[in-house]
């Protein structure tokens, strides 16, 4: 992988553990909000687990933590140049 690639799961999973921090919830309440497992929102979370969740799994967690879906796109090119 070149220093500009990056795998955008992990990007998206980053995020959404950071608004739901900012959201103050926990993983457990965040997926009860979205009507999934806490097991399902904590792999999301995880740096080992692997990550793969649907657009609606992504808009349903954007409302959850009442964002736009967008900002779990946002990418720190500063983040990415590192790698």
């Amino acid at each position: 992988m070149n220093k500009y690639e990056f795998n955008i799961y992990e990007q998206i999973a980053k995020n959404i553990k950071k608004y739901r921090k900012k959201a103050g919830i926990t993983q457990a309440v965040l997926a009860e909000k979205v009507n999934l497992s806490h097991e399902f929102i904590r792999r999301i979370e995880s740096k080992k687990g692997s990550k793969t969740f649907s657009i609606d799994t992504i808009w349903k967690i954007s409302v959850a933590l009442d964002i736009d879906p967008g900002k779990l796109f946002e990418i720190d090119m500063n983040e990415v140049i590192k790698q």
